[in-house]
């Protein structure tokens, strides 16, 4: 499960990848990493690290206080959100292609070279 936690909340398709120099804090924060919105016992076992957007933007929330952001800023509840299903889809996910932006699978990318 851990595993799974970390690959979806980094690994997703339209994740924020930049080179050193184009580089935001917050907008890596915010679009490079995933809400993985759980059910309420998962989230309890897991203290809330399914919120792992709002936590990038500041690790000094305590895990508790997580879903009073949510509720405090709507717009960051739907930001990159996947429910456990859906995230079962980015596992294929590998790669970043750099000229669409997106993470494609092994077969994108040996379809796109030919």
């Amino acid at each position: 499960m851990g595993v799974w936690l970390f690959y979806i909340q980094h690994q997703f398709p339209q994740a924020y990848w930049e080179s050193k120099s184009d580089w935001s804090f917050a907008q890596a924060a915010l679009m490079g990493s995933t809400h993985l919105d759980l059910p309420p016992v998962l989230r309890w076992f897991t203290g809330n690290i399914g919120i792992h957007h709002v936590h990038h933007l500041s690790s000094t929330i305590p895990f508790h206080r997580l879903p009073e952001v949510l509720k405090a800023h709507p717009a960051l509840r739907d930001l990159n959100r996947y429910t456990a299903w859906e995230s079962l889809s980015a596992f294929r996910l590998a790669l970043w292609d750099e000229e669409q932006q997106r993470m494609v699978t092994f077969a994108e990318a040996k379809k796109m070279t030919g």
